[in-house]
């Protein structure tokens, strides 16, 4: 039996070396993989509506994932992304495809529209603001107190992201995980605006999936990027 002292410095070393591009990616693809199929299922079960609409909404997050996943776990081992395509190049590729996520599921929901909540439009607006608020204030809050680039992993590219203080300001005076807690909230508001089974089929993918990429992509970044943090503090970028 390893004494103490051996077991905690054998876990600095551990710490010490970044993830693998595959650490972390069986849990990633298997949940992945039972996501789809919980996809195919439901999306037959609704009658299989808009299915070019549908799957684009889906490659979207899906995309978007893999993109940070690959894009992170490189620049940690190599600084292979900084050295090739650049963190500008890198910054405008994860928008796009963060963007695309909202753009595919309103175009789903517009062309998949009014056949959930029909009956009761006062249920079906006040749903949509209960669940659009918190989202707005979400993203307004990234934007305003933690800053855009943070958001997209810039501690991943810049040592000197990794010792800012927490932020407790805005949304993340409630939880350092607001951008997954309540930005995602906003697909969930699409879907109920749109009245769009299909589109509340792709939100409730999508915002299980990210917390996928938080512990299977995101938590072992964390545990080398701010593993000299005391255990107290937590990690500034666990507030995403």
């Amino acid at each position: 039996m390893n004494s103490p002292r051996t077991s905690s410095r054998a876990t600095s070393i551990q710490r010490a070396t970044p993830p693998t591009l595959w650490s972390g990616q069986a849990l990633h693809f298997g949940c992945l993989a039972c996501l789809v199929t919980y996809l195919w299922l439901q999306w037959h079960w609704i009658g299989q509506p808009q299915p070019l609409a549908f799957w684009i909404a889906v490659a979207f997050p899906i995309c978007h994932q893999v993109f940070v996943w690959i894009a992170w776990r490189l620049e940690l081992r190599s600084s292979a992304v900084s050295r090739t395509l650049g963190f500008g190049p890198y910054l405008a590729i994860f928008f796009v495809l963060f963007t695309g996520r909202f753009v595919s599921l309103v175009v789903l929901g517009w062309m998949d529209l009014g056949i959930l909540l029909a009956p009761s439009p006062p249920l079906q607006i006040t749903l949509t603001c209960l669940l659009a608020l918190p989202g707005i204030y979400a993203l307004y809050s990234v934007a305003r107190y933690f800053g855009l680039k943070r958001a997209a992993g810039a501690d991943h590219f810049f040592v000197s992201y990794r010792s800012k203080p927490l932020v407790k300001e805005g949304i993340f005076r409630f939880t350092n995980n607001g951008m997954y807690v309540f930005a995602f909230l906003l697909f969930w508001a699409i879907a109920i605006g749109f009245d769009s089974p299909a589109a509340l089929t792709v939100a409730a993918f999508s915002h299980v999936y990210i917390w996928v990429h938080f512990f299977s992509v995101e938590k072992p970044d964390i545990d080398f990027l701010y593993c000299s943090r005391s255990a107290g503090q937590g990690s500034e970028h666990q507030q995403r």
